[in-house]
């Protein structure tokens, strides 16, 4: 059984933050060493990144931390401050997104004191004021780190998601959403990681079934606020997160938690019957009632005889238009790839009064499909949407990285013997053929005897 069939279970029942995600990750087992080479390229003031063993009610667990020496560290971790209850402070605090999220660690102080640190990363740069970082500052950061196609996609994903939330939270746009300078640190450290290790990890199929959030207030940069934040609201609405409250005190789900499960939840239910491969569990750093403890496991579907054609279940998303450009039919079809359609298409069409128009295609599975029909309503002029749940057979499939001359190609193998079909990622054969200065089919042709010579 290929990657493909296994699942990513984020179980949340003690809630999500961006820490908690990274720390079951690596427990799970992904590539530590390459993370670090990644997170060496971001920019930054006095901030390290620690990864360690902790433990959590007696459970060992892992722990990453990202840590900003004083002058960069503006959060306060006094419980009764954070949520609200003192009412004469002469200062306010940073709703950070994720850093000051779980402080419950339990230490293993058995040995001298020694906290068990597995990695120390030091981050020794010259101190500046305090700033304010944007998108753009940040698709900048992302763009010139070391690393893969697909975790700067995913890192970007996520940070889109989260700017929407925030955008929508303050209403401001997008370009203009600012990230305080502490939070920006701890969020792209935060976010990078996380997509890095789901890249490395290499599985498709993430199920999120539930996502316990706390009650009450939080303390934030603006103000007391109600849990959850609003941004961890408007990305639960948006897309579909299966949140669930609890009487428990406290702001179990954090912004960047809730963009991370939001770009990766491909599904909310488990198989029937599974096999649990592997656990990866990742420390909170609040104390509550309940150990703050995120729990991965990599799972494989058991029972089911293992077929070339197998059986799948999609929305179909339909609308009418006779009004609608094709500008904007064009930027309604790259944001519905953006927001996980998984095909959109549109054809001109004859309407009442053979007037010419178009009819708007989106296939999606049911997580995404709340956050594309609210995507159709914003960027087309329809005013209603015909859906319907349909049945599909798909060939199985995996994916493969091929070595080339002109370097690592991705490639896409659904079925086997007679319904066989091979597919090299078209954006990496572009680019190389571009980069290297041969024609496409150059570089595809390789790809495809490469392919072959290793059956």
């Amino acid at each position: 059984m290929n990657n493909n069939d296994r699942i990513l279970y984020l179980e949340c029942g003690t809630g999500i933050s961006g820490d908690m995600t990274v720390a079951a990750l690596l427990d799970l087992g992904a590539d530590k060493d390459k993370l670090l080479r990644v997170l060496e390229g971001i920019p930054g003031n006095g901030f390290d990144v620690r990864i360690s063993r902790v433990k959590k009610a007696g459970i060992d667990c892992c722990d990453f931390d990202v840590v900003l020496d004083e002058e960069h560290d503006g959060h306060d971790h006094d419980m009764e401050y954070l949520y609200g209850h003192l009412h004469e402070h002469d200062h306010d605090h940073d709703h950070d997104h994720d850093h000051d999220h779980h402080h419950d660690h339990d230490h293993d102080h058995d040995h001298d004191h020694h906290h068990d640190h597995d990695h120390d990363h030091d981050h020794d740069h010259d101190h500046h004021h305090h700033h304010h970082t944007g998108m753009k500052e940040i698709r900048e950061i992302i763009g010139h780190l070391t690393m893969t196609d697909g975790a700067r996609a995913l890192a970007l994903r996520i940070f889109e998601i989260l700017a929407q939330a925030e955008s929508e939270a303050h209403g401001v746009p997008v370009d203009e959403v600012h990230f305080h300078e502490v939070g920006a640190i701890d969020s792209i450290v935060d976010i990078v990681a996380a997509a890095v290790c789901l890249d490395d990890l290499d599985i498709t199929k993430v199920a999120v079934t539930g996502i316990t959030e706390g009650s009450g207030t939080v303390r934030c940069q603006h103000g007391i606020l109600q849990v959850p934040v609003p941004a961890v609201e408007r990305i639960a609405r948006a897309h579909a997160l299966p949140l669930q409250f609890t009487a428990r005190k406290g702001e179990l789900v954090t912004p960047t938690g809730a963009a991370i499960a939001a770009a990766v939840m491909t599904q909310q239910e488990l198989p029937e019957k599974f096999v649990i491969v592997k656990t990866g569990l990742g420390a909170g750093k609040r104390e509550y009632e309940i150990p703050s403890i995120l729990r991965a496991m990599i799972l494989e579907p058991c029972g089911q005889k293992q077929q070339d054609v197998l059986a799948d279940r999609i929305w179909k998303l339909e609308c009418d238009m006779d009004d609608c450009t094709g500008e904007q039919l064009g930027y309604a079809l790259g944001r519905l790839y953006d927001e996980g359609a998984r095909e959109a298409h549109y054809a001109p069409v004859f309407m009442k009064k053979n007037r010419p128009g178009w009819e708007l295609t989106v296939i999606c599975d049911e997580a995404h499909r709340e956050q594309l029909e609210n995507v159709i309503f914003k960027e087309t002029t329809t005013i209603g949407i015909r859906r319907q749940q349909m049945e599909r057979s798909v060939l199985a499939r995996k994916s493969v990285s091929v070595k080339t001359q002109y370097g690592e190609i991705p490639v896409k193998i659904s079925g086997e013997n007679e319904h066989r079909r091979v597919h090299p990622e078209y954006e990496m054969v572009s680019e190389a053929a571009q980069r290297y200065g041969v024609p496409f089919g150059t570089v595809y042709d390789e790809v495809l005897t490469k392919v072959m010579a290793a059956e």
